[in-house]
């Protein structure tokens, strides 16, 4: 099994780096290959614009779904971006590793996602949700939260931590094909103790090695839906 994290956190020793680095050595030891994009150590820039790419379409105005749809016929994708778009395809899983910060992913991994995710070779022309490009291949969210677990129930403060993930897990990961796995989550992870975060290690272990039998997120398929986009009744 192919396995690629994508790691988004500025600081080594933060509890999110150990995870990524817990996750490389119970899944190398497991036999499977990991590759890691550390985002902030590779200094990746986020912000999508013509630098995407070395081709241009229309050097009068820039719309970023034409160029990568340009760039994917000429191979005209800039050597940053192609380098992650190979990891992710030639990946069987896909692990996000982050903080929730403001109820999302952090910039810089949101910004990985706009440039790497180009139209015409991650997805479009009828390639979504059940027709993905990555139909088969499964993904995960691994993260922590600054609260307790509490407040991202669905009476809580925060609100269902469910909702807070749909825009990522259905959004981005489910609507280029991908099986989405329920998300990892660390709660209130500034605030654990050595023995907190003992267990919380040993419970991704246990998650890292049943990957290949956990169940996906059932999400309604294309065909449940009219010709409106509607669940049909």
């Amino acid at each position: 099994m192919k396995v690629f994290i994508v790691h988004a956190h500025a600081e080594p020793q933060s509890f999110n780096g150990a995870l990524t680095r817990h996750a490389k050595e119970v899944l190398e030891a497991a036999g499977h290959e990991v590759k890691i994009s550390d985002l902030y150590e590779m200094q990746f820039d986020p912000v999508s614009d013509r630098h995407n790419f070395t081709s241009q379409k229309d050097g009068e105005y820039f719309k970023q779904q034409i160029e990568e749809m340009y760039a994917t016929e000429v191979k005209g994708f800039a050597p940053e971006i192609q380098a992650e778009m190979e990891k992710l395809e030639e990946c069987d899983v896909l692990i996000f590793q982050f903080p929730l910060w403001w109820f999302s992913m952090p910039a810089i991994l949101k910004g990985w996602v706009d440039r790497v995710f180009a139209m015409g070779r991650i997805y479009g022309g009828g390639k979504w949700y059940d027709n993905g490009v990555f139909k088969g291949k499964k993904a995960m969210l691994s993260l922590t939260t600054g609260g307790p677990e509490t407040m991202y129930s669905a009476t809580g403060l925060n609100g269902d931590i469910h909702q807070i993930l749909f825009p990522i897990q259905h959004g981005i990961l489910r609507f280029v094909g991908f099986d989405v796995l329920p998300p990892f989550i660390v709660w209130s992870a500034s605030r654990l103790g050595d023995e907190e975060r003992k267990a919380y290690l040993e419970g991704y272990t246990q998650r890292l090695l049943s990957i290949e039998e956990t169940d996906a997120i059932a999400y309604p398929s294309l065909s449940d839906y009219d010709e409106k986009f509607q669940l049909k009744k």
